[in-house]
């Protein structure tokens, strides 16, 4: 188990991602946390430091709640190929999926439990009697009972679920239950992911947030963006306009000097050339194969070129499937006619640095013309909220989270059946098409994150719920 330094932001930066009024209310909060945990310390537990949405969720939470005087950590349960091949196959079920097909059985249990034991050991020589931990989905949840008999607060936080559960997940809360049954509180994203088994008072909802400053959403210019990603081979030319700079947490300025893996056929795209992205892990959930055929088969491909890119599968130590299913994008590129594949991109970004690869993702999504997230399943979708931010029109699958973010024409466009892939490619090409609805979308998708999917509006909901728990 390895704890993640993470740097208190300060007071000056927390305003200026927030605004005088909302830091008003912040620092009331704050106020009382203090007060409420004076002496404990609130632990964050979770299986990677890097890759996914719950990892970049808590980076600049704990640094604002930090910078806010109240104490709060980060650690990281550690294991084997084999323990996080047991909890994508819980991670796939839970989302209503067979992944891989194996079963959870005693010997998955038994498996499961050896690894956090030894992490639980590790982690007995820092937690106290009285601390708050916040067990971060799946992977976390068998540390909880040994976590109560040390006297420790407990909350279970699941960022994943279905809206209609089938065998795999109920097969999927038998194994859990056991464990996240003890907890003091459960947190999930909608109603609709809540068992009956935990629907019992003790459970709320938290929707996820995003940080506005962070290196993956702050502000950036156009020419910035395009010499991003001219730099990193995902937009043709030599001649950068501009430094290919970003800001860092700790408000430094930053060069990109890492390039992505691009597999292209020819050249990468002009930087006039429009835009069709998809930024996700590469996850069979995310279903970059049938975005891939949903261009393909059903676009006019002269009017755009489509991108898909996710991060360097070696990066991203909880997800044991992301390498087999990029090779299956590959497969399917490789077997399109050479006119149609010239215009599909396939990107493995940088992960040597974790503030440059969001920046980079940064300068891709501001780029984009259109950017689409056509997930199978769906627990929130921070990729959406990124976008929305942006101001950049979304389509996106009506599964899930992502059905709390977008109102189906004001925010985005929704696709109702995510294997329809004809209807994807005509929303896309709708957009394409007419410029005034993509502009005016991605108006007000912006003005619903900014109202809504903020980080202040998540610590405020995370101090209420920790208040509640101690009261």
């Amino acid at each position: 188990m390895n704890e993640v330094p993470i740097a208190a932001i300060g007071r000056d930066r927390i305003e200026a991602a927030v605004g005088s009024e909302r830091m008003r209310k912040l620092e009331e909060h704050a106020e009382s946390a203090r007060r409420l945990f004076n002496g404990r310390v609130i632990w964050n537990i979770n299986s990677t430091a890097r890759g996914g949405g719950v990892a970049e969720m808590l980076q600049p939470l704990i640094g604002y709640a930090r910078g806010l005087g109240v104490d709060v950590r980060w650690v990281v349960v550690e294991g084997d190929p084999e323990f996080f091949a047991v909890t994508k196959r819980i991670h796939n079920h839970l989302h209503g999926h067979p992944g891989d097909g194996g079963p959870l059985g005693d010997h998955e249990r038994n498996r499961y439990e050896d690894t956090l034991s030894r992490n639980m050991q590790e982690l007995a020589g820092v937690i106290r009697p009285g601390d708050i931990a916040v067990c971060h989905d799946p992977q976390t949840a068998g540390l909880i009972p040994e976590l109560k008999k040390k006297d420790v607060l407990t909350v279970w936080r699941c960022h994943v679920g279905h809206d209609h559960p089938n065998e795999y997940v109920h097969r999927t809360w038998d194994f859990l239950l056991p464990y996240v049954s003890q907890a003091d509180r459960y947190v999930f994203t909608r109603k609709t992911f809540i068992p009956k088994q935990l629907d019992n008072g003790n459970a709320v909802i938290v929707p996820p947030s995003i940080d506005p400053l962070s290196p993956k959403n702050q502000p950036m210019k156009p020419e910035v963006a395009r010499s991003i990603l001219t730099f990193t081979g995902l937009l043709e030319g030599r001649d950068l306009e501009a430094d290919p700079v970003f800001e860092r947490e700790d408000g430094s300025k930053s060069r990109v000097v890492h390039c992505a893996d691009v597999i292209h056929l020819g050249r990468a795209p002009a930087p006039e050339r429009r835009m069709v992205v998809q930024v996700s892990r590469w996850d069979r959930l995310k279903d970059p194969i049938g975005v891939l055929e949903g261009f393909a088969d059903y676009l006019a491909r002269d009017s755009a070129s489509l991108v898909l890119a996710g991060p360097n599968v070696s990066a991203v130590a909880d997800d044991p499937e992301g390498g087999a299913m990029l090779d299956q994008v590959f497969v399917a590129w490789r077997e399109l006619p050479h006119e149609v594949r010239k215009h599909i991109h396939i990107v493995c970004l940088p992960m040597t640095d974790r503030e440059e690869n969001a920046a980079i993702v940064n300068a891709l999504q501001r780029h984009a013309t259109v950017i689409v997230q056509k997930s199978l399943f769906e627990g929130f979708g921070l990729t959406v909220t990124e976008a929305m931010w942006k101001g950049r029109p979304v389509i996106a699958s009506a599964v899930g989270g992502i059905q709390d973010q977008i109102v189906d024409g004001e925010h985005g466009l929704l696709v109702k059946d995510p294997a329809d892939l004809h209807e994807f490619a005509h929303l896309v090409q709708r957009l394409l098409d007419d410029d005034d609805l993509a502009r005016k979308l991605g108006e007000n998708a912006r003005a619903r994150v900014e109202e809504q999917f903020l980080f202040t509006r998540h610590l405020f909901q995370y101090f209420e719920l920790l208040r509640d728990m101690l009261s």
